[in-house]
């Protein structure tokens, strides 16, 4: 897959023609089932025309401009939407600067500059739901209007649901803010990874037998509720089982800080600076204060039995 900064920068064939594509355009945060669902079909319909598969969207996410007080809402890093749109079979991704100026921009303006000047456009997909330019003014007879005249062809794709439920990225934040993480699972199809560097913490997880990993992951990235989870960590592609803590540490402190700590089992070694990827599995508990450090202590152990348990089941 080529990751290019616009349409016009597609190279031209070994004959010095410019390739003929497929268009299709969104944020497209999670790449969940009714993302693949959509994409799958536009792959197949471009392989049959003879088409570039191209998918258009935006750096950074359009939340971050509009919004800038905005934090994690990010569903995957651009990294790992790229790795996942590739996967699908996406020939170019072109990935548009997103600025507060180019937030203004009238839906027509936006067609003309960043879509129909690639003079070998054929098809334009389109989501059920799009909407884009300034104050989402550019709609289907807009697109007509501006795309007929060029013999641009536009499809519609339908609406995609999961058990009689509407698929949304929205969809998801919302169920991994509510801990809901089976459920994000079967939406995406694949579990839910959140990605941070290993940063030193207190060290209180070592001192009490049970040393963690402390993840600092990027302030874009949404991190499920607070809790105690089953989770597989991935480092340097080797994966080990691992228990997860999202909270606040409040037996230690009274912090309104959040901090990811994961114990790696079977695992000893010194990773600060490290990256690791966190595939969030179940929700084993909410995170509470413990009257005593040895009472944290048995619940930990609880967790891990509880952790390793489920693992050995999957």
């Amino acid at each position: 897959m080529k990751i290019l900064p616009n349409l016009l920068d597609i190279p031209k064939t070994a004959e010095g023609i410019q390739p003929a594509i497929g268009v299709t355009l969104g944020n497209f945060d999670g790449v969940h089932l009714g993302h693949r669902d959509l994409l799958k079909k536009i792959k197949s319909d471009c392989l049959k025309n003879n088409l570039l598969f191209v998918v258009v969207t935006f750096v950074p996410h359009p939340q971050k401009i509009l919004q800038p007080d905005k934090e994690r809402f990010l569903i995957n890093s651009y990294e790992q939407r790229r790795d996942l749109l590739s996967e699908i079979g996406v020939d170019v991704l072109v990935e548009l600067n997103f600025t507060r100026d180019f937030s203004t921009l009238k839906a027509e303006e936006f067609l003309n500059k960043y879509l129909v000047s690639y003079p070998e456009l054929k098809k334009l997909y389109l989501g059920y739901d799009f909407a884009f330019g300034a104050n989402k003014e550019g709609d289907f007879d807009l697109v007509r209007n501006v795309c007929q005249p060029l013999d641009i062809e536009i499809e519609i794709q339908p609406k995609f649901e999961h058990e009689g439920i509407v698929v949304s990225s929205s969809l998801i934040r919302n169920l991994l803010l509510s801990g809901n993480i089976d459920e994000v699972e079967k939406i995406l199809d694949r579990p839910f990874h959140l990605e941070g560097v290993v940063v030193k913490g207190e060290g209180r997880g070592k001192k009490i037998g049970f040393p963690t990993a402390n993840i600092h992951a990027s302030p874009d990235l949404i991190i499920p509720q607070k809790g105690v989870y089953v989770t597989r960590t991935i480092y340097k592609g080797m994966t080990y089982q691992s228990v997860t803590n999202v909270g606040n540490n409040p037996t230690f402190k009274d912090s309104d800080q959040l901090s990811i700590e994961t114990n790696l089992f079977d695992f000893d070694s010194d990773i600060y600076g490290e990256v690791l990827n966190i595939q969030f599995l179940k929700k084993i508990r909410d995170e509470r204060k413990f009257s005593t450090v040895n009472a944290l202590i048995d619940q930990i152990k609880s967790d891990i039995q509880t952790a390793r348990d489920y693992l050995r089941e999957i």
